[in-house]
């Protein structure tokens, strides 16, 4: 399993001029890439969508291979005549063996998980080469300084985790990933845009707005306060002198968070709302941030929480499931359309 990263993030500018020429070849340049390579979450790599040009390199050694030239036909040297003319049939073979290093090539799209704004969102990608060949030096990425290489052997296949920074909340389109190789040598360079069907579900960023609301104004968010007992764990509590030794969060300890003591109640259950207007007052990205925060907290301590929005509703309960319930209610709250880069 490799993992590359990359920069780019889906909020990225527009052009400084939206109207002016270089926007027009890039929509124009867009247009052609959908009809030559069109959205799958699967792609063969074939001539279709391959494409080859010389390198900086392969320019220099063609000049060589002039200046060579021009140096045998002055002094009549059979010798530098032979050296041009292997060299040429060289150059001339090597696209062929560099097309086919790509040529074959499946690359498919496994899963997309779940990240925070601000942060990377990650894809699993699958590679495979072509039955009964070796493909070697090829790179994928959306920015080219986080791209790793891979290599595979005759019937070989590869998990890769592919990372991208994603700077806003709701459903975003990952953009077209460059698959490229100039293997066997760096003469000619080929490569393909394609689009996987990438889409990332992208929670708001937690942002802490102080403890939990467990009794807010009047209305208190919890309800049925329950009498202390034993039988239903409700939360954590920071450890106090003379709190029972058996009812330590040792788990909760272990990993840096400090000592606290499991309460438990009897005869209720204790819920927690986390209401949009216990934040009255502060914009929308401010009090979804804040409600993710309280989401997080209220699920690491294991208390029952629902989520109350304008127009939606979600019940009081606990468990990853209902976390990626209300963290999703959270990240689409209204979003209106996908984003893309």
């Amino acid at each position: 399993m490799k993992l590359w990263r990359s920069t780019a993030s889906f909020s990225a500018a527009k052009e400084n001029n939206p109207g002016g020429l270089a926007d027009r070849w890039r929509q124009h340049w867009l247009r052609w890439l959908e009809r030559r390579s069109p959205a799958s979450s699967t792609r063969v790599l074939d001539h279709s969508s391959l494409l080859i040009l010389p390198t900086g390199a392969g320019m220099a050694f063609l000049l060589v291979i002039f200046l060579l030239w021009l140096l045998s036909t002055n002094y009549m040297n059979n010798l530098i005549y032979g050296l041009t003319f292997l060299l040429l049939s060289v150059f001339i073979f090597l696209p062929l063996h560099t097309f086919a290093n790509l040529s074959g090539l499946q690359v498919q799209f496994i899963a997309a998980a779940p990240a925070f704004a601000g942060s990377f969102a990650e894809a699993q990608l699958s590679l495979a080469g072509a039955k009964g060949r070796a493909h070697g030096a090829i790179q994928l990425y959306w920015t080219k300084e986080k791209s790793v290489p891979v290599d595979l052997l005759n019937n070989e296949s590869s998990l890769i985790r592919a990372a991208i920074f994603v700077s806003r909340r709701g459903r975003l389109r990952a953009p077209r990933i460059k698959v490229e190789s100039s293997f066997p040598l760096v003469f000619f360079c080929c490569w393909s845009w394609i689009d996987l069907d990438i889409e990332f579900l992208v929670y708001p960023q937690p942002k802490s707005a102080g403890p939990l609301p467990i009794a807010a104004g009047s209305n208190s968010t919890l309800q049925s306060l329950p009498q202390a007992g034993d039988e239903d764990f409700i939360g954590l509590k920071p450890y106090r002198l003379g709190d029972a030794l058996h009812h330590l969060a040792w788990k909760q300890y272990a990993r840096g968070r400090g000592l606290h003591c499991k309460e438990y109640a009897r005869g209720a259950d204790r819920q927690l709302w986390l209401d949009w207007e216990l934040l009255a007052g502060r914009d929308v990205e401010t009090r979804l941030s804040n409600l993710c925060s309280w989401a997080l907290e209220a699920e690491s301590v294991q208390l029952a929480y629902g989520l109350r929005l304008p127009g939606q509703c979600i019940d009081p309960a606990v468990g990853s499931r209902h976390l990626h319930h209300v963290l999703s209610a959270l990240a689409l709250f209204q979003i209106q359309g996908d984003g893309a880069c």
